[in-house]
């Protein structure tokens, strides 16, 4: 009997485009139960894992390493080495280091905690213990199990894992508790799936005693990320013949043995080379498109800087050339030092270097004091508002879903805004717009269709003896054909039909005590929601699954059991997309059953043997997809002997093989999968998510395309409706096997031509790597933002590809949780994510980096302005802590808490009118042209508050530091001031933090100036008695603020954006929401 390779038939056909053949060059050798001769010519990796990135002796280094691949702290790294240097130094050596020290700090210490989690979670898991055959047993008749800590483990070790443990390494079976072979295991921490998956341990090993099995060889392929695949040879000592392994015979580290009292296997892969291990991998580094834009205006920021720099530098030339001849008595200037003498009595040199020296160093010193023309403290303040801005996207209860019990993730920080820009979302269909629950609805069997749902009904009580947890409603025709027709043609076809449904798949019955005790109920586990649904469905009608092992299953037959031996099976894969198992029937006749996709099918089915049968089937299919069922063929053939011989020794031989096994065992399912007689076909429904139609259609309205991977969805969607719309929506589709002919070709341009002109596009039956390829085509053609969403494996690399991956918590494990940038639990929460909390993330942003922009500009314009006006010295009137603190204690805060806060429009408001997120799509809250205006802005504020003290103390006794403390408290009430004008929601938080900034910064100022240690010592006390100070104060608010007030007045007036007009309609609405009519805004227009 040819041995099977169970597993897997959905999750490996996912894998299998991108599994690799190996040969035997390319194999490692395991010696079973010597791990010492297993490492000795070639040391394999330990089970000792590491997930922590720092050591205490590589974290600092390591950790800068990291941080300086920001350019921005090269920069404000190289302005700090500028100060240490006596020729450049303008602020105090410490001062200077002060901002970038904080920065690098902080951050430093949010790594180290993460760091210190790792090291913890990672000595937990090396220190757990494992039973491991003791290395000098091998002699003896009896064999013991000694506990030895997991990082202990070697490749080539038996181990035995009892019930509800984990193995330590990823192993292959040698026996179980279970006389047949069989383990259940759970892959939960794995993939996320649930449901039980059935591993074997092969009869060779089975039946050998542990001492006979030393000197075995297993040759396995090289580790590998595959989770879903393995491909291994053993070798018995003295034995020629290679038995096969497969992904049925190997369990991985992080699967829990399950309804097994115990497990023995060997190591094959261990620490960082098990397969677990291989797919710890973080998702692709994003970077959000603001970031990206912002790298412009920093560049722009720039340009300034040099520009100030070099205006101060030249002016400084300029000067000194005219007054040379003073230099000798200027302050500052004087070429001698005439307290210091040489040899001859002549006065040394004091640090003058001429003129081009002066303005090489005036440069360089107006760097340093212009540095926070680009605002260190953005950084992060970015990170601190994007952790403030996930922190309520998680604690959103609408995004909250309660029949998984899973609430909103946020796994990548760094892209929140840019779910308040997307244009185009790509979308998965089953399990993600589909609730992945199959329910068996109708079926096709020898030509007739049973699709009548008037004649469904539920099982009736006290027929079968066996009844499948998940209810299925019969039709009583069957009912009665499977029962009293056995005599007919058709009641034969009807029972092979549903004896076709009950063998040909991998599921696993529990048996479970219901309600009745004269019934049982199974629980189908099995790794395929389809295959779920066809087998509660053959249970319902009386062929119910009842046992499974590795080389049988026991069906019982409208309520007599049968055994039927399981000779071989081909699994499903995406090439095939069809599955095929060969039964030994009681009768001792040998069938072969297959089923899969109608492509596939039809190609295989002899139409010559019942045509009319085949014509009838294949209409009753074009109904079935046209309601959006899924639709699979079911074929039988009766094989002679001689044909089943020579499919064993083919299979035999392909199984055997490392170099192109999967090829080898395509062709032998190819031949042998031929002349099949049909049987009939399924009608199975996906239901649609709550909410998924209506959530389509709110998506549509905010200008999102939409394309999906599902042709049934054509007919589910109402988001295709014309509704009041003046054209047709259009759609295209386009299956798999058409874009292999497209990409890479000149086609991929008139592909995109017709996509981008269609309001959704629809792909049908696509490979993984052609959804990813999709992605790619409109991310290079257009500046869209892209957004793709999942929930299986095979949308991995779509979500990797698209700008914003969010990942689906759904029936078919968490691969594509683990990858995303985002998880949730329902595709309607794309809704209030995007056009809620996508439009708040981008909308408060935007604002924020605009804000800092100007806010750091408008100081260093102030300082700019006095350089002038003292011989351009570079030396300044605000004191150095002040200058240091501004961008850290000053003004910090209050743009973190509104960027966490404020709300420009409430949700109410965000989802009635959904064509208000094209404010995002249309980059209005952060452009080129609002950064050149709030640059003129800053230019007009420090104008007013440079100019204006100046001008009323010029022809006065104050010092420098009374003005200067005069200048720090105008510029930080200003900018305060200016952003407290732009909050459109306040709260108590919001006015602690704005007013609150204001009260520390003259706390500040009156501290420093409280310490004879520094200058300016007792400055602020001179000029804060007198009544001029304060009207100084409010005259520099006014003025500052006048232009900003004027263009925020002309812009609601007479040119409002839809944002401004929804603002107004929001404030009449809580008075008359009722009888208010709805307003028609512009933005689709505009679009």
């Amino acid at each position: 009997m040819a041995e099977d390779n169970h597993g897997s038939s959905q999750n490996m056909s996912a894998m299998s485009m991108s599994h690799k053949e190996l040969g035997d060059e390319d194999a490692r050798a395991v010696r079973v139960g010597d791990a010492a001769r297993t490492n000795e010519r070639l040391e394999f990796a330990g089970n000792a894992v590491r997930t922590a990135k720092y050591s205490p002796l590589t974290f600092l280094p390591r950790n800068l390493f990291e941080q300086f691949h920001r350019l921005a702290y090269v920069y404000f790294l190289a302005i700090a080495v500028l100060n240490q240097l006596p020729q450049l130094a303008v602020f105090g050596r410490g001062a200077s280091v002060m901002p970038l020290a904080f920065v690098l700090t902080v951050t430093a210490v949010k790594d180290a905690y993460e760091d210190w989690r790792r090291h913890r979670s990672d000595r937990a898991e090396n220190n757990r213990l494992a039973a491991v055959l003791s290395p000098g047993e091998g002699e003896s008749a009896q064999f013991d199990f000694a506990p030895a800590k997991w990082k202990h483990v070697r490749v080539g070790d038996v181990v035995r894992v009892e019930a509800n443990e984990s193995p330590p390494a990823d192993m292959v079976l040698l026996a179980t508790s279970d006389a047949t072979g069989v383990a259940y295991v759970q892959t939960l921490n794995l993939d996320g799936e649930s449901n039980l998956k059935t591993r074997y341990a092969k009869q060779e090993t089975l039946t050998t005693p542990l001492d006979r099995l030393a000197g075995a060889v297993i040759r396995c392929e090289r580790p590998n990320r595959n989770i879903y695949g393995f491909q291994a040879n053993l070798e018995l000592p003295g034995e020629t013949r290679r038995i096969p392994l497969g992904p049925s015979n190997i369990v991985l580290r992080g699967c829990d043995l399950k309804n097994t009292a115990w497990a023995v296997g060997v190591v094959v892969y261990a620490g960082r080379e098990t397969k677990a291990m291989l797919n710890n991998a973080g998702t692709p580094t994003k970077r959000s498109r603001l970031e990206t834009h912002m790298n412009r205006e920093t560049l722009f920021l720039s340009v300034i800087l040099i520009v100030l720099c070099s205006v101060v530098a030249t002016l400084s030339g300029v000067w000194l050339r005219a007054h040379q001849t003073d230099l000798e008595l200027a302050q500052f200037f004087h070429k001698k030092d005439y307290l210091k003498t040489d040899k001859d009595d002549d006065n040394k040199n004091y640090n003058y270097y001429g003129i081009a020296a002066q303005i090489v160093f005036n440069f360089l010193m107006a760097v340093i004091v212009f540095q926070i023309m680009i605002p260190i403290s953005l950084y992060i303040s970015m990170e601190l508002v994007r952790l403030g801005q996930a922190y309520f996207m998680i604690r959103d209860a609408k995004l909250y879903d309660e029949s998984s019990d899973s609430r909103f993730q946020c796994r990548a920080l760094n892209i929140n805004e840019d779910l308040g820009q997307v244009k185009s979302i790509f979308s998965d269909k089953t399990g993600t717009l589909t609730q992945n629950k199959m329910e068996f609805r109708c079926a096709s069997i020898d030509g007739v269709d049973y699709s009548d749902i008037t004649r469904q009904q539920p099982v009736a009580d006290g027929e079968p003896a066996w009844v499948p947890k998940v209810p299925v409603n019969v039709d009583r025709e069957v009912v009665e054909m499977v029962r009293n027709g056995g005599d007919t043609e058709q009641g034969r076809n009807t029972r092979e039909f549903f004896l076709a449904l009950a063998t040909c798949n991998t599921i696993v019955p529990l048996i479970m005590d219901g309600p009745d005790p004269k019934k049982k109920v199974i629980d189908y586990q099995g790794e395929s929601p389809d295959e779920q649904a066809l087998v509660s469905a053959a249970a319902a009608y009386g062929f119910a699954l009842v046992e499974r092992t590795s080389g049988h299953i026991v069906i019982d037959v409208l309520g007599q059991k049968q055994r039927f031996d399981v000779l071989g099976l081909h699994e499903f894969d995406s090439d095939r997309k069809r599955m095929s198992v060969i039964i030994g029937c009681p009768d001792k006749t040998v069938k072969l059953f297959v089923k899969g996709a109608d492509s596939s099918m039809f190609g295989i089915i002899d139409k010559t043997l019942n045509p009319d049968v085949v014509q009838a089937t294949e209409k009753h299919l074009h109904s079935y997809s046209s309601v959006g069922l899924r639709t699979l063929v079911i074929g039988v053939r009766e094989l002679s002997q001689a044909e089943f011989q020579e499919w064993q020794m083919a299979y035999e031989k392909a199984s055997t093989a490392l170099l192109g096994r999967g090829n080898q065992l395509r062709s032998v399912a190819a031949n042998i999968e031929r002349n099949m007689r049909l049987l009939g076909a399924s009608g199975i429904e996906d239901k649609l998510q709550e909410g998924v139609p209506e959530a389509i259609e709110k998506l549509r309205q905010a200008g999102i395309k939409s394309l999906d991977d599902a042709i049934s969805m054509v007919n589910k969607l109402r988001s295709l409706s014309t509704g009041s719309q003046s054209r047709v929506p259009l759609a295209l589709i386009i299956d798999g096997n058409s874009l292999v002919y497209i990409f890479d070709t000149d086609r991929e341009e008139k592909l995109f031509e017709v996509a981008i002109a269609c309001d959704v596009v629809l792909c049908c039956r696509v490979a993984p790597l052609q959804k990813a390829g999709i992605v790619d085509l409109v991310k290079k053609r257009t500046s869209d933002m892209t957004l793709a969403i999942g929930d299986g494996a095979n949308d991995v690399s779509m979500i990797q590809m698209a700008d914003v991956g969010i990942g689906i918590s759904g029936q078919e494990g968490r691969q594509a949780v683990m990858a995303s940038d985002f998880a949730m639990g329902q595709f309607r929460f794309l809704v209030p994510l995007l056009l809620v909390h996508g439009h708040w993330n981008y909308q408060r942003m935007g604002y924020m980096i605009l804000y800092n922009f100007y806010r750091n500009a408008t100081f260093v314009f102030v300082l700019f302005w006095y350089v002038l006006y003292t011989g351009y010295t570079l030396t300044t009137a605000i004191t150095e802590w002040s200058s240091v603190l501004y961008s850290v204690i000053y003004t910090a805060v209050p743009t973190i808490v509104v960027a966490i806060l404020d709300k420009d429009l409430s949700r109410r408001t965000l989802l009635k009118y959904p064509q208000l997120y094209g404010a995002g799509q249309r980059e209005e809250n952060y452009n080129l042209r609002l950064f050149i205006f709030i640059m003129m802005d800053s230019v007009w504020q420090s104008v007013a508050v440079f100019f204006i003290p100046y001008l009323a103390y010029r022809n006065s006794a104050i010092d420098s530091a009374s003005l200067g403390d005069l200048w720090t408290l105008s510029v930080v009430i200003l900018v305060n001031i200016h952003l407290a004008m732009d909050v459109i929601r306040w709260t108590w938080v919001t006015h602690a933090a704005i007013w609150g900034s204001i009260v520390a910064t003259w706390i500040c100022v009156i501290v420093i100036d409280s310490i004879p240690s520094l200058p300016g010592f007792w400055a602020i006390y001179k000029v804060m008695g007198t009544g001029l100070f304060w009207a100084l104060l409010l005259a520099v608010i006014v003025v500052g603020m006048i232009p900003h007030f004027a263009a925020k007045a002309i812009s609601e007036h007479f040119m409002p954006s839809d944002i401004q007009i929804a603002r107004e309609m929001e404030k009449s609405q809580d008075s008359h929401d009722v009888s208010h009519p709805e307003v028609q805004l512009s933005t689709i227009a505009r679009a």
